[in-house]
Parts: C-alpha cells; structure tokens; sequence
C-alpha cells in the first residue's frame, strides 16, 4: 500500500549539518510515531487532527484520511522528525529541493502539525509579484496610499495572522522586497504602504526554492542576511532519482488516484515496467511521474516513460469506463503524440465524438464524463456543433 499522509507526536531534536546544511538528529527526545512496517506518513489538510482531551492523534489514526505519498527513503523520515520539531518551535524554515518534489506539501505538513494548524496557510508564489504590487499585496495598504486604494487592505502577512505563510520560489523575490522581507522576519513587524506607523504580525514563516540561495548571495543575487535569517531550519529533499524505492509507492497511489478520477481500471504494471520506471532518472520528479500516469488515463493507453522509443512497456491501450479499447493516441503506437494536458483533452473529445459520430452524450459516457461536463468543455473549446 502506498505511504500516505498522517501526522507525528514528536520529533528528534536537530542541528545544522556544516556539510551540507540539513538537519541531523543529535538529542533523542519522544519517539516519533511510525507505522508497523516502519513507514513514516502525514496526513491530508482538513478533517478533524485532535484526539479527546486535545492531544495530536497518533499516526495510524489519519491512513484512512490520506491523500499523497511520502515515501520511505530515510532522509524522508528524518526531514519529517524535522518539520514535527519546527512546527513546535514555531521557527522560520527553508525547505530546498529541485522543481517537483513537494516542498509546498511539506510546508502544509508543518501548518498541520503544529499549533497554528487552526489558523490561515496562505501561500505566496514570488516569482509571480511585481515590484510596484508585492508591497501592497504582502504588507497591505491604507486608503489612498496610493491612486486606486480606495479602502484599507490587510495584506497577506496581516490576513495571515497566528498562521503560516508559504514563500514559494522565495529565490525569485524582487530586490526590493528582500530588505522589508528582513525586518519582518526580525521585528515580527511590517509597515503598510501609507502608513507611518508598524504594526505586529504573528505568523511562522516557510520559504520554498529550487535554487542555491547561498552560491545566489555569494553572487549579489540574493541578500545574504536574508538568507541565514530564513534557513533558521533548512531541509533539502532529495530528488525522486536518490529514492528509487519510493517509486512503486508513488506509481500505485497515482493510478489509484487517477483511476477514480477518470473512473478508468486501476494500472498494475508489470515487474518490467516496475524496474523501468523505478530505473528513469525523473529530471521533474514526483510532478512528472503523476503527469505521466495521468496522461495515459486520459489518453486511455498504458503509461510510458518520456522520450522512450521502441519496447520498454505494452503499448496496448488501457479499457475505457464504457469497455472500449479503441481509443489510442493520433500516433497509433500507443505513445503519447504530445505532452500539453490541454491539447490531450481536446483530441480525447475529438476522438469520442469521432467514434460516436458526433453523439454528445455516448461521448461523454466514453470519456467517463457527465454530458453536461462535454459540453461545458466543447464551449471552453469553441466547439458545440455535436448532437445532443
């Protein structure tokens, strides 16, 4: 069975590694909770995290509630302790890992666990602010600060107050917000566009990046004191390619999660595939490997792995919610013909409406869809000349 989210009691007190800047356990405090055959696992967002007299619930409490794959590779387990402890602590924490790997899920991890797990997560995608917004949209704003205010506007760090924020590609955060984004973290302060006076804000901060903050600031592309003041606890997940024993994990969470959604049979693949797939180095990691099994669930064919030509799986196409195998790719080979999930859909409601000679409602029974939801697809795509 899959490794899926629960949630710990304790976790080792931890230290910075000076090689390589993660945590290592060195003062053993309460063990931490694990499943019998020693798997570590978190539980989803949501749903009710107290037990009577309003101690945390042990771990086996939430398999049932789980929603997504951890893993069982031993520096999963150890940033895990980790998150559990800073979550405690209540401490700023940096979580690095390359493009996939699931570092927002680890900042929610903490959000849960801890005692903010009843106050607001906002996430924050920097990469996406603008100078000449950020401020505003993070510290807020007094009425007519600027042309437009037109009332008072709390900003993130406000709104999010007794909670968690998620810095998401922290690394990409203008310049000019890096100095304000210092003092916040110093002060526990920040002052909204207009005003003159700062006001307090309680709010435990997580960042998330795929870069090399340190080699970043050594280059003058990053402030360096913003940078140790964020990696108060650094955590460095590994990529998918250093925990191949994970991936079968993975592979039976997604296809029984996209077998429901797609309401298609579950993928079981072969000890080939299994080793094939297990073998690939995954360059977007746990991202790309869903984004595989989903296409081929879309496309109704038996998942591959990218850029393969020729062997390496079946390519006899999976059975359809309504019995049919008919439905490939425009390849005719069973690969996928192209990897924008948008265009996957459309050639999917091209073909069902193909084979049913433009019958809307038959379509959409082979695509596992109400009729309602087809049509509400063929407008999006500007097409709605089928038959009802």
């Amino acid at each position: 069975m899959p490794l899926r989210p629960s949630s710990y009691r304790s976790a080792d007190t931890a230290s910075r590694n000076p090689q390589g800047g993660s945590l290592d356990p060195v003062i053993r405090a309460e063990a931490v909770a694990e499943e019998p055959d020693g798997k570590v696992a978190v539980a989803k967002d949501g749903g009710d995290d107290k037990a009577a007299g309003g101690a945390k619930k042990p771990v086996g409490d939430y398999a049932a509630q789980a929603n997504w794959v951890l893993g069982n590779n031993p520096t999963m387990r150890r940033i895990a302790r980790s998150i559990q402890r800073a979550a405690e602590v209540e401490c700023t924490v940096l979580v690095c890992g390359e493009t996939g790997t699931g570092k927002e899920l680890w900042a929610r991890l903490l959000h849960r666990s801890g005692p903010r797990s009843d106050k607001a997560f906002i996430p924050v995608n920097c990469a996406a602010l603008t100078p000449a917004l950020a401020e505003s949209q993070l510290f807020g704003h007094e009425k007519g600060a600027f042309t437009g205010a037109q009332g008072k506007s709390l900003g993130i760090f406000r709104a999010a107050q007794g909670g968690v924020v998620f810095l998401d590609e922290i690394g990409e955060m203008p310049m000019e917000l890096q100095a304000k984004m210092l003092r916040l973290l110093q002060q526990r302060e920040v002052m909204p566009v207009g005003s003159t006076e700062p006001v307090h804000v309680d709010v435990q901060v997580v960042a998330a990046t795929n870069r090399n903050l340190e080699e970043e600031a050594e280059k003058g592309n990053f402030r360096e004191d913003l940078y140790y003041r964020l990696n108060m606890i650094e955590l460095r997940v590994p990529p998918l390619r250093e925990r191949p024993d994970d991936i079968p994990e993975f592979i039976a969470f997604f296809a029984q999660q996209f077998s429901e959604r797609y309401r298609m049979p579950v993928w079981e693949p072969t000890q080939e595939e299994l080793d094939a797939f297990c073998a690939f180095p995954w360059p977007g990691n746990v991202r790309q490997l869903g984004h595989v099994i989903e296409q081929a669930y879309v496309l109704q064919i038996t998942p591959e792995l990218p850029l393969q030509r020729g062997g390496g799986g079946s390519q006899q196409p999976a059975a359809t919610a309504g019995g049919s195998a008919a439905a490939v790719s425009a390849a005719g080979d069973g690969r996928v013909p192209y990897l924008d999930l948008a265009k996957l859909r459309r050639q999917a409601i091209k073909q069902a409406l193909e084979e049913t000679r433009g019958h809307k409602s038959k379509a959409a029974k082979l695509l596992g869809v109400h009729a309602n939801t087809l049509t509400r697809m063929l407008r999006e795509d500007g097409d709605e000349d089928a038959k009802g």
